[in-house]
């Protein structure tokens, strides 16, 4: 987590890179989750299936995981991106993806 805040804070000072570092920074926040619920391999390759399937999700961390991809992937499909509104998306996804690995480990986040 981190990395993914510096790769934000990055972000914020170099606007020249923005699109690359916010693009890292929601990357390594979604590892973070991953690693923090169990073999991110494993993980990775539940979210992908249910994404590929176009499943119902009815467990509220598949959901925020299929979400987290999702984002990943406009993201990167995106030709020109709101620097201003994606720092924001970025920000508000670390918050929650903090929560969740405080939650998944059982210990504060260090900041």
């Amino acid at each position: 987590m981190r990395e993914a805040k510096a790769e934000l804070e990055a972000a914020r000072k170099m606007p020249y890179m923005a699109p690359s570092l916010i693009l890292e920074a929601i990357r390594k926040a979604r590892n973070a989750i991953y690693y923090s619920l169990g073999e991110p391999v494993f993980v990775e390759s539940i979210v992908r299936e249910v994404m590929e399937n176009a499943q119902t999700i009815n467990d509220p961390v598949l959901k925020f995981l299929v979400e987290i991809e999702e984002i990943v992937q406009q993201i990167t499909q995106m030709e020109e991106i709101d620097e201003e509104k994606a720092i924001k998306q970025a920000d508000s996804l670390i918050q929650t993806a903090s929560e969740v690995i405080e939650v998944a480990i059982g210990e504060k986040v260090e900041e």
